[in-house]
């Protein structure tokens, strides 16, 4: 898990186009590949994941230098990128593989990723039971090439699918506006 004291960090949080740019742009990340993790085959493909009969979920898997970037930052990072409320899929893109997860390699990050929740929980910024769930990290599958960095191969196409899939909306309603 560890290489040259980087740290991995895996999220599930709908289709993993919108979830790399925000951590991308963060001091400390070294690497964020999109794929799958948590199904019932070996190897996927995005089409067979999309169908989702799979039992994957769409993860972003980040490398990181914990002494620039924690892991409890990348936390705080990504409950303001997700619907935790939603057991059905984010926004626009409906389906299990679109659940959203934090995926932990460590007791540690368990431990933390729980007391995020909690404290989530606790704040009553929603009124509906948070669902994210919290799940040892497995096999990481990657996407094939063209998923990779999406944001970056694909801007106008990534910035249409972001608009109308209603994120924008959902993080300004509900986490902007609420401290």
């Amino acid at each position: 898990m560890i290489e040259n004291n980087y740290e991995k960090a895996t999220f599930a949080g709908g289709c993993f186009w919108c979830m790399v740019q925000p951590f991308d742009e963060q001091p400390g990340i070294i690497d964020i590949k999109s794929g799958f993790m948590g199904g019932v085959i070996s190897n996927p493909t995005y089409e067979q994941v999309k169908s989702g009969e799979t039992g994957h979920y769409e993860v972003v898997q980040i490398t990181y230098d914990p002494t620039l970037f924690s892991y409890e930052k990348l936390l705080s990072l990504y409950w303001p990128q997700i619907d935790p409320t939603d057991p059905d899929g984010q926004f626009h893109d409906r389906g299990s593989q679109y659940r959203t997860a934090i995926f932990y390699h460590t007791n540690e990050q368990k431990e933390a990723a729980e007391v995020s929740k909690q404290a989530i929980i606790e704040s009553k910024r929603f009124s509906k039971p948070i669902v994210t769930s919290i799940v040892k990290a497995s096999t990481l599958y990657l996407a094939e090439e063209e998923h990779q960095d999406f944001y970056k191969k694909s801007p106008k196409a990534y910035k249409d699918d972001r608009k109308k899939s209603g994120r924008d909306e959902f993080i300004s309603a509900n986490w902007e506006k609420k401290g």
